[in-house]
């Protein structure tokens, strides 16, 4: 895996930061940053081999498509939370617009009288009609970020608010069903024997490894996370970088949504409620700091298949599923206090 801390740490360095050239990697930070990545993989193995013990079902077939299917939605989330968080800021409306774009999709799409719908747009658009919902609020999200300097994350929190109160007010508290096939064959298309949804999840993880990982608009990323102004003076267009990390996060979380609501036939007025916790649980844990400028995509994906692993097991087990948001802190909390003692500083 890529040296997450490359471009940050160049961001930082002044004199060793010159327009159009990064500084050659050093060769200790890379191994370490590699062993970063995999620091979750044991952790991995060792819940497999437990969850096999308390359960001979668990490593199943079936049982672990299951797993990454009912992951892979949420896991855009991660993915789209993860770029934004690499660049220095957060998006707390993510998981509104989880629930939003499906639902204004729904709503559009659904012939009226038959689940709750007003039947304005032919079901064939219901993808598109989604995928627009979530740029349109990331350009929203953006313009008062960007381009009017206000704080991300007390903006991202009144439109996580407006958003919920938007799908609420369209859905009237009730669930959207009678869904145009177009709109479920995400959730329900299967390609060479895996659902099309864990295809899907898994390309768009390859794309984000790449993309932070090998790619100018990655290190972009990392060096506007660890320090904007050296970022500014490296002659990164800021401005522009953070516009498209914005909105292909909206996006992003609006495509996740259209995973749920296809795989569920529904799009309930409470989708996306509470998966925010989730997000940065998996992003915390797998190694993305909160402060900007570290951490990589592989390293967030551990980190929710790691969530959604213990969960089942805890299911298995007989565990009551109250108890999942309590974990899902305490995890949080632990990764800070281990990432503490590792590295000299929380990922605050």
């Amino acid at each position: 895996m890529p040296e997450s801390l490359t471009a940050a740490d160049t961001a930082t360095d002044g004199p060793a930061v010159t327009a159009g050239r990064t500084p050659r990697r050093p060769v200790g930070k890379l191994a370490i940053a590699r062993l970063r990545d995999l620091a979750l993989v044991p952790a991995i193995v060792l819940i497999a081999v437990v969850g096999q013990i308390i359960n001979p079902v668990f490593l199943k077939p079936d049982n672990l498509i299951n797993i990454v299917q009912t992951m892979s939605e949420i896991a855009l989330l991660v993915l789209a939370q993860t770029i934004v968080l690499v660049a220095g800021k957060m998006d707390l409306s993510l998981e509104s617009t989880f629930g939003l774009a499906p639902g204004v999709a729904a709503w559009l799409t659904v012939a009226v009288g038959t689940g709750h719908g007003i039947g304005l747009v032919p079901g064939a658009w219901s993808i598109p009609v989604t995928l627009v919902v979530g740029a349109l609020i990331g350009i929203a999200n953006a313009a008062l970020i960007v381009r009017f300097g206000l704080h991300g994350f007390i903006v991202t929190l009144g439109m996580l608010i407006v958003l919920r109160g938007l799908l609420t007010g369209i859905s009237g508290g009730q669930t959207f069903f009678n869904l145009p096939e177009s709109m479920m064959y995400l959730g329900n298309a299967v390609w060479i024997g895996i659902p099309a949804s864990i295809w899907l999840c898994v390309a768009l993880f390859a794309a984000g490894i790449i993309l932070l990982g090998y790619t100018g608009f990655g290190r972009s990323l990392y060096a506007i996370g660890g320090n904007v102004d050296a970022a500014k003076a490296a002659g990164i267009r800021t401005d522009r970088v953070l516009w498209i990390a914005l909105i292909g996060a909206s996006v992003l979380a609006a495509l996740g949504g259209l995973m749920l609501s296809g795989r569920l036939a529904s799009v309930a007025a409470s989708q996306g409620n509470g998966a925010i916790f989730t997000v940065f649980a998996a992003a915390v844990i797998g190694g993305v700091s909160l402060n900007g400028g570290k951490g990589t995509m592989f390293g967030a994906f551990t980190g929710i298949l790691l969530l959604f692993m213990i969960q089942n097991v805890l299911t298995l087990a007989g565990v009551p599923a109250q108890w999942i948001g309590a974990l899902n802190g305490a995890i949080i909390l632990i990764a800070l206090v281990v990432s503490r003692i590792t590295g000299g500083r929380a990922q605050e």
